[in-house]
């Protein structure tokens, strides 16, 4: 049999030609899609920083898919499926022959983890988002901590005591933050309430926020606050409802009076907070 160039070659060696082809093809496509997913993830963060960042206002249309397959350099499926997410987390509307649409911040899901992220950012987080977010916090949180007194099983107050011991024995920035977020989110945990412990990731991603206006604020706020959570761990301890709620109240009282007013604090060279003993920042 001959080749579309005229020349004869044997079926064998066609054989193996096609089958080379076809795993170098099938290769191909296997590297896309181990690619495809970081691909969508930095689309989907880049227009969804600028979106939350009013970059690209409420009410603007984003750029063809076209544009934006240039622009970062991926194909029209990456393009669709970062925008398939943006809009399941309402920050913009598809509409044929209308474009996608930016949508007003109401419309969006604001306690989605990837959607506080891009609003608080990680240099200067609007301290006026994080009063708001200290409100749902002042609902939320309390609640959650007369539930886990009443309900906490004896693995879950292990838990809550063993963040606060790391609390209380943290000397560093990233120890203290970890030890924090474990404390708030134990005490979800152990609510046994799907819907609250549904809110873990946006509690996560709010405390990590709200940690980066705390370092800047005043002295003995971090020493008072944690006498406070002390108090919590031990009304949960006790199965002391009324006591958790109270304890909790304070916890974020405290925090948010301090986000309510200017920074009056500064950071020592060693990036811990001007506070007497350079205590932890705790939330």
């Amino acid at each position: 049999m001959k080749s579309v160039y005229g020349s004869s070659i044997p079926v064998g060696h066609r054989a193996a030609v096609g089958s080379e082809q076809s795993l170098s093809a099938k290769r191909v496509k296997s590297a896309e899609k181990r690619l495809k997913p970081g691909r969508i993830q930095a689309v989907l963060t880049t227009l969804g920083r600028e979106i939350a960042q009013q970059i690209i206002p409420a009410g603007a249309v984003l750029p063809p898919e076209s544009d934006l397959e240039v622009r970062f350099g991926v194909g029209r499926g990456v393009v669709r499926e970062a925008i398939k997410t943006l809009s399941g987390k309402g920050l913009v509307s598809v509409r044929p022959r209308h474009g996608t649409r930016v949508l007003p911040s109401r419309d969006w899901s604001l306690l989605d983890r990837d959607v506080l992220n891009w609003l608080v950012g990680h240099d200067k987080p609007d301290r006026a988002l994080l009063l708001a977010i200290q409100e749902v916090r002042s609902i939320i949180e309390p609640a959650a901590a007369s539930l886990a007194a009443i309900r906490a099983t004896k693995e879950d107050r292990l838990r809550i005591n063993a963040a606060w011991k790391a609390m209380e024995a943290s000397d560093e920035q990233a120890a203290a933050t970890a030890a924090d977020k474990a404390f708030h989110l134990a005490i979800l945990d152990a609510t046994h309430n799907p819907v609250l412990q549904g809110f873990r990731g946006a509690i996560d991603t709010i405390l990590s926020a709200v940690f980066l206006v705390a370092v800047d604020s005043v002295g003995g706020w971090f020493d008072d606050n944690l006498q406070n959570h002390a108090v919590v761990a031990r009304a949960i301890e006790e199965g002391d409802a009324k006591k958790a709620r109270k304890a909790m109240e304070r916890v974020i009282s405290l925090t948010q009076s301090k986000l309510s007013r200017p920074s009056a604090g500064a950071r020592h060279r060693n990036g811990r907070p001007n506070a007497p003993g350079n205590r932890r920042r705790v939330k």
